[in-house]
């Protein structure tokens, strides 16, 4: 399938601050991305360049052949934090409703279509009983799922997620992971960063980050001890999709 995202030599941060350098990658459509890396690590900015919220500082990225922010229609993204929706007195069937204004107009009446998307969205969440319950009455778990389920009403061409499974139970997580796979079948590229080794092992690739790109491939090729220490400066190995320590990244001046 043709390109959804091309990075080459991209530098991303905020003004001046260089937060990731020297990205280079590819995602097809169908295809998805696990970005694994700690706190600072360039993530989380990197999904905001994507998303075209964030200009590059340097280098070359293209969403769907153009500039990400010409691509924002066909573009699905769920952030780690939602304090403006919560302010609002918003129940969960209208925050996932959000997602069709690109559609149809911020002030035009929903379609047909528009509340089918809606409703697809809640049903694969596992929320269609939340619909009518305000959003900051739920629990965190559940806003998640809210969340998601306003990304998946959009019905975009690319899926941004930074730490998608965060507050969610087995459950949750179970829906989620459904979810993907759907809408990866119908030729979505999903983009996600996380901390969860066993959701990166889900992923086609794995790109390791720590200010720069350390690795990217396979799950199975990029997960070794070797590349989890020089990312996250502590030797970890894999147990059932668990990170465990083995050994610490000691500084030089270390006494």
């Amino acid at each position: 399938m043709s390109a959804v995202v091309v990075a080459r030599r991209l530098t991303v941060g905020y003004g001046e601050h260089r937060v990731l350098e020297g990205v280079d990658t590819f995602l097809a459509g169908g295809g998805s991305i696990a970005l694994v890396g700690s706190n600072g690590s360039g993530k989380s900015t990197l999904l905001k360049t994507f998303a075209g919220l964030l200009p590059p500082l340097g280098g070359v990225v293209e969403v769907l052949g153009g500039e990400p922010h010409d691509a924002s229609r066909s573009i699905a993204y769920v952030s780690q934090f939602h304090r403006n929706a919560l302010a609002l007195p918003l129940r969960s069937i209208d925050v996932v409703r959000m997602s069709r204004f690109d559609h149809r107009g911020r002030f035009s009446r929903a379609s047909a279509e528009d509340e089918r998307a809606v409703h697809d969205a809640m049903q694969t969440m596992e929320i269609g009983d939340l619909a009518d319950v305000a959003l900051r009455d739920l629990s965190g778990g559940q806003q998640q799922r809210v969340y998601l389920a306003q990304a998946l009403a959009r019905q975009g061409a690319l899926l941004l997620l930074d730490e998608p499974t965060s507050g969610l139970d087995a459950a949750g997580r179970a829906a989620y992971l459904r979810a993907v796979e759907r809408e990866r079948e119908r030729g979505v590229a999903v983009i996600s960063a996380t901390h969860d080794i066993g959701e990166a092992s889900t992923c086609d690739r794995v790109l390791l980050l720590a200010g720069r790109l350390i690795a990217d491939g396979p799950p199975d090729v990029v997960l070794t001890p070797e590349n989890l220490l020089a990312t996250f400066g502590v030797g970890l190995t894999r147990v059932h999709d668990q990170l465990v320590v083995t050994e610490h990244h000691h500084d030089s001046h270390e006494h």
